[in-house]
């Protein structure tokens, strides 16, 4: 057995514990939360300075981007930064994207992430996730939005579940974004979803051009696609805002977690909220600034009830893959915002949403879910399980 105490323990699923002591069997399970009260001979108590907090989950990342780590300009807006993957993803940097996934894998366990839903667009990150010491969900990424392509692209997503599957990876199928997938294709990956249980993500309004191109076809996203000769005169304009488009296709899912949402409304959270009875809203801050400079109304999604789960996002728009800085921004933009509050979210329900709550997310028994040591006040961590 092993006894571990910090100044406070924060189980998730109760309330923090002042100079709580965490009772860990020999195969690292928990097996009981006590009150510092409760009797335990003190030779046997690990004590540490600081708060305790299950080990993260990083709900949304890009791993096999990894290699795009500082070679996009930041504050250039979601565009400029789509055209910046699209050039350089493919490129000579390629010869290095595996040393880079194992370089990020590492650091994400030293930073307390016990598990992540990456997305793949390819294989290239799946040999690095099935040896890691960290559990991955990979959202198998299906992009086209041409309906008349729907079938083909899906094929290409049912040959990735198969090598996916053949690693003994847990996948299931997304669409990109509301911008880069079809209605067609979301109905299908809704259908497959309700059928298999499975979660589903989409980058949903993470720019003020998303919603201009759903409400009158008009903005940059029309020049991208000029830019990379994709017609779109199958798309008609709904006169709503991009969530309030295509959430309904979508409708039948199990978990949805939308990921961004740095530019909903509250009209569009509260349509979200009706339509869609299990849905999560992720936050990825730091890859946020770095291509929009803007952050989500974060005081408007906790106002109105939002399930909300963190994300990193990708090297490509991130200096770093590590949940507590997330954690940290936030903090410091909403300081009302409080530490339980903030832990909930980067682990009970990203676990959630993940289906792996049963294992993380946690400090309860019967459970692995890690264990990461935070001080509060410089909003450092160390994984102490």
């Amino acid at each position: 057995m092993r006894f571990i105490q910090a100044d406070i323990v924060y189980p998730i699923s109760s309330k923090p514990i002042k100079n709580g002591i965490i009772v860990l069997n020999d195969d690292g399970k928990v097996e009981d939360v006590l009150d510092e009260k409760d009797e335990i001979d003190p030779s046997k108590i690990e004590k540490h300075t600081g708060s305790i907090s299950p080990g993260f989950v990083n709900a949304h990342c890009h791993l096999e981007l990894s290699h795009l780590k500082g070679v996009i300009s930041q504050k250039k807006g979601l565009i400029e930064f789509a055209k910046g993957v699209i050039s350089n993803r493919n490129t000579k940097l390629m010869e290095f994207v595996g040393e880079t996934m194992l370089k990020a894998d590492e650091e994400m366990k030293e930073a307390g992430i016990v598990a992540v839903g990456d997305i793949s667009n390819g294989s290239h990150s799946f040999a690095v996730k099935q040896k890691s010491k960290i559990y991955y969900h990979t959202f198998i990424e299906l992009i086209g939005l041409n309906p008349a392509n729907a079938d083909k692209i899906m094929e290409v997503g049912v040959e990735l579940m198969k090598e996916a599957e053949h690693r003994s990876l847990k996948a299931s199928f997304v669409p990109h974004a509301p911008y880069s997938t079809s209605y067609e294709m979301m109905k299908c990956i809704s259908e497959i979803a309700s059928k298999n249980n499975s979660p589903v993500c989409i980058h949903n309004q993470e720019s003020k051009e998303e919603n201009k191109f759903f409400e009158n076809k008009t903005g940059n996203f029309t020049e991208l696609y000029k830019s990379l000769n994709l017609p779109t005169d199958y798309f008609k304009a709904t006169s709503k805002t991009s969530l309030q488009s295509y959430l309904e296709y979508l409708q039948t899912t199990g978990a949805l977690m939308l990921v961004h949402n740095t530019f909903s409304s509250v009209e569009d959270i509260e349509f979200a909220n009706k339509l869609h009875s299990n849905l999560f809203w992720c936050l990825c801050p730091n890859a946020n600034l770095y291509i929009e400079n803007a952050l989500p109304d974060v005081k408007m999604l906790t106002e109105n009830n939002c399930k909300i789960t963190i994300g990193t996002d990708s090297l490509a728009s991130n200096h770093q893959l590590d949940v507590m800085n997330e954690l940290s921004v936030l903090k410091k933009n909403f300081p009302s915002l409080t530490m339980w509050q903030l832990f909930q979210w980067a682990t009970l329900n990203g676990a959630r949403f993940l289906g792996i709550d049963k294992k993380f997310g946690s400090i309860e028994k019967g459970k692995s879910p890690g264990l990461v040591l935070v001080d509060e006040e410089s909003m450092e961590v160390k994984r102490v399980l």
